[in-house]
């Protein structure tokens, strides 16, 4: 194990730790978006809407992401639409996430009895009114180991963003291997920054997961 080679190369995980956890990030907010408004879609059963949902959860979770990663970047600029390798993995990343966003909401939602429901339409509620503040609060609240869950899985699914030639921390490994055939420096160095990543995500997940747990009961 080279230190020094190790130290030389640190900068350069760095920066693309950085790029990663920003396409993440960006990913992870829009799937959140996506998985709550189709989860209410599906939940209600809004006609056809929840027929078209349906569609996209199946075709998005039965499709690997580096396929639809090569699908933005190298198919669609032959139908005169032009991506970025950054819009491609925020767009990829999102499609993706967004169905199993929608599948933890759905999951969640369900639990909310429906005698509650019937309490707030019987006081004048909406439907909107009930999902804004019956429904999604306590939804919300069950769906946070699956929400954890789901994040972490995204952050690592960045790894294959290097496919489309964004310059992440598997970019920057294969980089390095290539050039100097230090495997074993570089691949550790990888894993370190992967964990540092997905390390505060997972403790974040338990400790938000501990709090609601405790406070759905009073204590």
């Amino acid at each position: 194990m080279n230190i020094e080679f190790i130290k030389q190369i640190i900068p350069l995980y760095a920066d693309a730790a950085l790029l990663t956890v920003r396409i993440g990030l960006i990913g992870i907010v829009l799937s959140v978006f996506v998985g709550i408004v189709c989860a209410v879609i599906r939940w209600w059963k809004i006609p056809i809407l929840h027929i078209i949902v349906r569609i996209y959860i199946e075709l998005s979770r039965n499709t690997p992401l580096l396929i639809d990663l090569f699908f933005l970047y190298f198919a669609l600029p032959r139908m005169g639409i032009k991506l970025s390798s950054e819009q491609c993995g925020i767009i990829g990343l999102t499609f993706l996430g967004g169905s199993y966003m929608a599948e933890t909401f759905r999951s969640a939602l369900e639990t909310v009895g429906r005698t509650q429901l019937e309490s707030g339409m019987c006081i004048g509620l909406n439907k909107m009114q009930l999902v804004r503040y019956i429904v999604l609060p306590q939804a919300l609240a069950v769906s946070v180991p699956g929400l954890c869950a789901n994040c972490i899985f995204m952050l690592k699914e960045t790894s294959v963003f290097s496919a489309v030639a964004l310059a992440d921390l598997m970019y920057v490994a294969k980089d390095l291997i290539g050039l100097y055939y230090r495997t074993q420096e570089t691949l550790f160095v990888l894993v370190i920054a992967y964990f540092i990543i997905l390390l505060p995500v997972s403790l974040l997940g338990y400790f938000l997961e501990r709090r609601l747990r405790y406070g759905q009961f009073g204590a």
